[in-house]
């Protein structure tokens, strides 16, 4: 097993493992809605990124969006504020991050770096070369991967989430 395919594994497993053991408050809903980034680039709440590498399919959802809000948020709800929808696993559900916005798509060829093509039917854990991640910016800090999945993790006002495809190795962190 390769030192990428190991690390995207072990993030998966402490990801799956993190998300077991901690419980989602779903008693009260912030009021949130979804703007476009600021020029300045400052977000008075959370914002949301949407990064993959430099490949041929027109992908109308990468990019920068700012949802108002001024108390914690789940995840979830911000990526729907966000107009991004995502599909998990059969094996992990929504723990697991298969598609953003359909892409990738069941008939799309993801070429790895030796030429093969593979084709993600979401079932389990995507394929080490070609996955999507989640990660976690706090105010004034860096990025890291995110300790739970969609469903539990809670997102403060100034962090930011960023959903990052990375095929064979690239982008290997979000780059904003």
């Amino acid at each position: 097993m390769t030192l990428r395919a190991f690390s995207a594994s072990a993030a998966a497993a402490l990801l799956l493992s993190l998300a077991a053991c901690s419980s989602a408050d779903t008693t009260a809903t912030p009021e949130a809605s979804a703007t476009a980034e600021a020029a300045s680039g400052e977000c008075a709440g959370v914002t949301i990124v949407v990064e993959l590498p430099e490949i041929d399919v027109a992908y109308s959802a990468a990019g920068t969006t700012c949802i108002e809000t001024d108390e914690a948020i789940a995840a979830s709800e911000a990526v729907a504020e966000a107009d991004l929808t995502t599909e998990g696993t059969a094996e992990y559900g929504d723990q697991v991050i298969c598609r953003v916005n359909g892409f990738p798509a069941a008939d799309y060829a993801l070429t790895a770096e030796d030429g093969s093509d593979y084709f993600e039917t979401c079932e389990s854990m995507p394929a080490a070369f070609a996955y999507w991640s989640m990660w976690v910016q706090p105010a004034d800090g860096e990025w890291g991967y995110a300790q739970e999945g969609l469903g539990t993790l809670q997102l403060q006002p100034g962090e930011s989430l960023a959903l990052l495809f990375t095929l064979n190795g690239e982008p290997a962190a979000p780059s904003s």
